[in-house]
């Protein structure tokens, strides 16, 4: 049997197809967000600013929101400002979100895709020198924003037919450290909150996932060290000695998991927690 036949069912060759392998689903991998319409939290810079951008690429029209409006200008600007916008969100206020959802759904007609990377940093705290504001600040960004944008997102998709969350948790989400408290258990939050969500939206064809990012070479990066103890940099190579695969994660690796799990290839995948951190979490 040559390498252009196949076995049929009897066991006779019959001819293979004559179109390129994987033709079909090749093509499709080239846009595989066209026509979508999707919000992205954080958008501004590092890995939300990424994810931004491959929905772009992907044919996807993006609302890139950001606490920082300047920086949600800027890099919807800089992509394309036909098929992307900038707003500035405070995702942590239930008034500002619902005003990103409602101006979303009024400038593209709908939402299919709500990506909810916003989140902000903790530098290295015992549990007794930890404010109560501090925490109540890093839990409101990170956790208490998913619940907030799904909770006004979420009607708009079920009226539409469907939709795809894809929330940015943390390797110490499931893996904690010691002296980030608030942080880890913000991103378990994310976690625990994204999978009870997949099992409520499952029957109105709303998937809801997370992907585990591990220390990523972003701005937010800096944000995790005392510049006073740990120059920054000596700070990288420390983080990435802690990872098997012995590099920082990049925004682009994320936002490719992201991709996938927000596009028709994973179809069937929901409740799912993607670890893109090197292995560290094994």
């Amino acid at each position: 049997m040559t390498l252009t036949e196949a076995s049929g069912a009897d066991g006779a060759p019959r001819p293979a197809s004559t179109a390129p392998i994987h033709g079909e689903h090749d093509a499709m991998r080239n846009r595989l967000l066209e026509g979508k319409r999707a919000i992205v939290t954080g958008a501004g810079s590092g890995i939300g600013r990424a994810i931004a951008a491959l929905f772009h690429a992907h044919g996807a029209q993006v609302v890139l929101a950001d606490l920082d409006a300047a920086s949600a200008q800027a890099a919807a600007q800089a992509l394309d400002a036909a098929r992307c916008h900038g707003r500035q969100a405070d995702v942590a206020s239930e008034a500002s979100v619902r005003a990103l959802v409602e101006s979303t759904v009024a400038r593209l007609g709908g939402i299919d895709v709500l990506v909810n990377c916003a989140g902000v940093p903790q530098r290295y705290t015992v549990i007794e020198a930890l404010e109560e504001a501090h925490w109540e600040r890093i839990l409101g960004v990170n956790a208490k924003s998913v619940f907030l944008t799904c909770k006004h997102a979420v009607p708009h998709m079920k009226r539409q037919g469907g939709g795809t969350i894809v929330n940015i948790g943390s390797i110490v989400g499931v893996r904690p450290k010691p002296g980030q408290n608030a942080y880890c258990a913000s991103k378990a939050a994310v976690i625990a909150l994204s999978q009870s969500l997949a099992l409520e939206l499952a029957c109105d064809g709303i998937r809801v996932n997370v992907v585990n990012p591990g220390a990523a070479e972003t701005p937010m990066l800096a944000g995790f060290v005392d510049p006073a103890r740990t120059p920054l940099e000596e700070a990288k190579r420390s983080f990435a000695s802690n990872i098997p695969m012995g590099a920082l994660i990049q925004p682009d690796d994320v936002a490719e998991a992201v991709l996938y799990l927000a596009s028709p290839l994973s179809r069937q995948v929901t409740g799912a927690v993607f670890n893109v951190d090197g292995g560290r979490g094994v």
